[in-house]
């Protein structure tokens, strides 16, 4: 605008505080433009009302003509004021077409060619579309085609149907919904089949997908993972196809390995070698969040005799650890020497206390006691150096102002 203009303050959204495209009333009786308040729902995946706190019931949003006519009004007239006219939104899919694209789908492998070919254009408008594909029931049905498509030679159903699942940005209730919906198929097992053979997009689709399912999954669920989900996440951290899948697979490990016997599945399927080699690559370090869920999981395999005796096999397991205190974050700083703890506490023997001396890993604890660093990791840290006082205390590598400071 080139000129200050009152602006009618009904106009704005409650939200952005801007001036309404597409105003629409939702369940409580307020407007919000459509996009902050899909956004607020939707991405924010909250449900109640920004103004009045009450719980949206109905997740349908009404428009607002009469307002809209209003606002475009009201910027025709000021137009000489600098004012745009906010053009007429297109009106979304409704849920009756959608539903007849997916009847008709079935008649032949063609038709389902064609419903998944507008299916993408219809993802690609807006978000509401999006939201109207999922009360449609589009993401069940994906599932079915993923599910029953999966382990053709050509694959190239499943892989549209997969690369569509995953870009409609499903809510929470639809993933839980696809988790316990047998008649589409066992999702997770469909997941796993393509990271163990799909195309290289697939893979990262199938990693990507598997961790916004899992998040959701309930204990028992997750607790009952085949040993072939463990051995299908860790091959992806190995391969490293992409940074996204990485960082995906790293996190169904942080969400999975708490949970029942999953720590032992993890550490047969090869993860600790695999996390330890991940460590050791600078791209994979650049990005602090990766490291620190490395050393997550670590912490949590290193809590069975299994995966201390796995971490102590890698010969740079202790070097790669006691280099990353007090060099990525808190988090990551405390978990390392949380590791460090676990296997100094049950595998000591003379040469792992020797190797731990040489390598500089006690000197790192000496530095975590003097920094300011949290609380617990001090007291973890402190730990470790008195369990060992009687070896390390004495020994000729140690400095004298670190033997005259160590801690009693």
């Amino acid at each position: 605008m080139d000129e200050e203009i009152e602006i009618p303050p009904f106009f704005l959204c409650p939200i952005s505080l801007e001036i309404m495209k597409d105003p629409v009333i939702v369940s409580t009786g307020i407007t919000y433009d459509r996009d902050s308040i899909e956004k607020w729902l939707f991405s924010g995946k909250k449900n109640s009302c920004p103004v009045t706190k009450q719980d949206i019931t109905d997740a349908d949003l009404t428009p607002n003509h009469t307002l809209r006519r209003l606002i475009q009004s009201w910027c025709t007239f000021n137009a000489s004021y600098g004012v745009e006219r906010i053009p007429t939104p297109r009106p979304p899919i409704c849920k009756s077409e959608i539903e007849k694209l997916i009847k008709d789908s079935a008649s032949s492998h063609k038709n389902q060619v064609k419903c998944l070919k507008r299916l993408r254009q219809i993802v690609s408008e807006n978000v509401t579309n999006k939201r109207c594909l999922e009360v449609a029931g589009v993401p069940e049905f994906l599932a079915t085609i993923i599910s029953n498509n999966g382990f053709d030679a050509s694959m190239t159903l499943s892989d549209e149907a997969l690369s569509l699942l995953y870009h409609l940005e499903s809510s929470e209730t639809v993933l839980k919904n696809l988790l316990n919906n047998k008649k589409s198929g066992d999702i997770v097992k469909s997941l796993t089949k393509i990271m163990q053979r799909g195309i290289y997009e697939s893979r990262v689709y199938a990693t990507l997908l598997l961790k916004n399912i899992l998040e959701v999954a309930d204990p028992m669920q997750i607790m009952t993972l085949k040993p072939s989900v463990f051995t299908e996440v860790v091959q992806i951290l190995d391969d490293r196809i992409s940074h996204k899948a990485t960082k995906a697979a790293m996190h169904v490990l942080v969400t999975i390995c708490p949970w029942g016997r999953n720590r032992h599945k993890a550490v047969e399927a090869g993860a600790i070698s695999v996390i330890i080699e991940l460590l050791m690559d600078e791209g994979f370090s650049s990005d602090r969040r990766g490291p620190e869920m490395a050393m997550v999981v670590l912490d949590m395999l290193c809590q069975c005799a299994e995966g201390r005796a796995k971490f102590l096999n890698h010969g740079a397991a202790i070097a790669v650890v006691c280099k990353k205190i007090l060099r990525v974050s808190q988090t990551a700083s405390d978990r390392a020497i949380r590791v460090l703890l676990s296997v100094g506490r049950f595998c000591a023997t003379p040469a792992l206390l020797q190797e731990m001396l040489q390598l500089g890993v006690v000197e790192k604890l000496f530095l975590v006691l003097q920094v300011s660093c949290g609380s617990k990791t001090k007291e973890k840290a402190k730990e470790l150096l008195k369990l060992h006082a009687r070896v390390w205390k004495d020994s000729p590598c140690l400095p004298r102002n670190m033997i005259l400071a160590y801690p009693s």
